[in-house]
């Protein structure tokens, strides 16, 4: 059996939390119908979530991973850097089990917003905004243009079975043998995960997601039945050149979306 933890509690709306509404080309531009990236590897790491449920924490780390790796390096994030944030950004004490509750997305990302994701040699903080959980053209967008997107999902107990060698089904989908478990959604718990790329927008297509260290295929049927909650992150100090990302004023309003957010004024009014 290999060890996985999930640890992402209900989604969450904040009064004044950013929006990618207002990056109106950006969202509102048909998403490339394929985004292939099979030779470029994300290096995603485990980050603690096999013994902690800090999969929030966990996610924006590999996101960092997977943003350096679209530029042909690679950054270092290790488990003390996941699990130091993720005692940060939810209140989980290190060496206290009870403590150990996971977290709420939008808190998560705020912490990074307003103090960082710390690392040995560096601080990166990310600009990050939402978006409907059921706009799929606008989640392919974030994955093209901001490298992954950052998402909130309810899995399933068939989706937590393991083979004999304690891998995880080849591909998730909403079709299950009954001896995986069961199949309603949110019967295991809720989970963070990072969609990094996708062979096509059919409901059978496969995706790629980042998690537990891995890359595990899933659907899009399977990520739609699942999905609670999207993200898009955006580290200035890290994006590469000639990706699809924000530019002009729609890279101006996710800024003032942020400042506004820190300044405690309503995404709606920096808009």
């Amino acid at each position: 059996m290999t060890l996985r933890k999930l640890g992402c509690l209900p989604a969450r709306v904040q009064a004044r939390q950013p929006l990618l509404s207002g990056m109106r080309n950006f969202m509102a531009r048909k998403a490339p119908p394929r985004l292939g990236r099979e030779r470029i590897d994300p290096a995603p790491r485990t980050l603690g979530n096999d013994v902690l449920g800090d999969c929030t924490a966990a996610g924006i780390g590999n996101h960092i991973r997977a943003t350096a790796a679209l530029a042909g390096y690679q950054v270092a994030v290790d488990t003390g850097d996941a699990v130091r944030f993720y005692a940060r950004s939810t209140g989980y004490v290190p060496g206290n089990p009870q403590t150990d509750q996971g977290g709420v997305e939008v808190d998560v990302l705020a912490t990074a917003l307003r103090a960082g994701y710390v690392l040995a040699d560096q601080t990166l903080f990310p600009l990050w905004g939402s978006v409907d959980a059921g706009d799929l053209n606008g989640i392919r967008n974030i994955t093209a243009g901001l490298s992954a997107a950052y998402l909130g999902v309810r899995l399933a107990q068939a989706d937590m079975w393991e083979d004999a060698a304690g891998s995880l089904a080849p591909v998730w989908d909403t079709v299950t043998p009954a001896s995986h478990g069961d199949p309603t959604p949110g019967s295991a718990g809720g989970h963070c995960l990072l969609l990094w790329d996708y062979d096509g927008t059919a409901d059978t297509d496969p995706v790629t997601l980042l998690t537990w260290g891995a890359l595990q295929k899933a659907t899009w049927r399977w990520l739609r039945s699942r999905l609670m909650e999207a993200h898009g992150l955006a580290w200035r100090q890290l994006l590469p050149n000639g990706m699809l990302a924000p530019t002009g004023q729609d890279w101006d309003a996710l800024v003032a979306s942020n400042e506004a957010y820190l300044a405690g004024v309503s995404s709606t009014t920096a808009r």
